[in-house]
């Protein structure tokens, strides 16, 4: 599983884009406001990397987690918020929550009107929140090779498709390899995101 970021505003904000959003930052920094569910948490690195890119500054306000997080930009406390889509997908649909952008290397199908940051050019500006199945390093490469073909085989039924797919939760299986290759690559972006934050005050 690996949930494409997104960055949500209220439906009645004034930007109805993510050039919107960076010209009014640009005439006020630090005056327009986004929560995360905490310093260097999944919302506040995928942020901190846009802002980096954009060479705008937005004001921080860490909650203690998602939930905290959601509701402060629900409830109008902050401007906007980074988030994965299923626990904004109830106020999209009410028509409360705009989406502006999408941390995914390209359009998904659950966000195939939504922009990713690459697109509107904003470099390697790229953030999953993904699990993985890890094992220690010593375990028997029979049972290794058992549990692969069972997390592919289960990854694939309908059942586990279908409550993937009510969560508005994509599905992305990588074999031991490949995963290595997409860890190799977010652990580069994930180290730079987590150096250009600096020491949080």
């Amino acid at each position: 599983m690996a949930d494409p970021t997104v960055l949500a505003v209220l439906s009645s904000s004034p930007w109805r884009s993510v050039q919107d959003l960076v010209a009014d930052a640009k005439k006020r920094p630090r005056e327009i406001a986004y929560s995360s569910s905490g310093s260097y948490g999944a919302s506040h690195v995928p942020m901190n990397m846009f802002t980096q890119a954009a060479g705008i500054e937005l004001q921080h306000v860490p909650y203690r987690g998602g939930g905290p997080a959601l509701t402060a930009l629900i409830g109008n406390q902050v401007a906007t918020l980074a988030s994965a889509p299923g626990p904004l997908a109830p106020h999209i649909a009410a028509g409360t929550v705009r989406v502006l952008a999408s941390w995914a290397g390209a359009r998904t199908p659950e966000l195939a009107d939504v922009p990713t940051f690459r697109e509107l050019g904003y470099g390697d500006v790229e953030f999953y929140i993904w699990s993985g199945f890890f094992a220690p390093r010593a375990t028997p490469s029979a049972a290794i090779n058992v549990l692969r073909e069972a997390t592919r085989k289960a990854a694939n039924t309908p059942e586990f498709k279908t409550a993937m797919d009510k969560m508005e939760t994509p599905i992305a299986y990588l074999d031991a390899d490949e995963f290595q290759k997409f860890w190799d690559k977010d652990a580069k972006r994930l180290i730079a995101g987590v150096r250009n934050i600096g020491k949080v005050q």
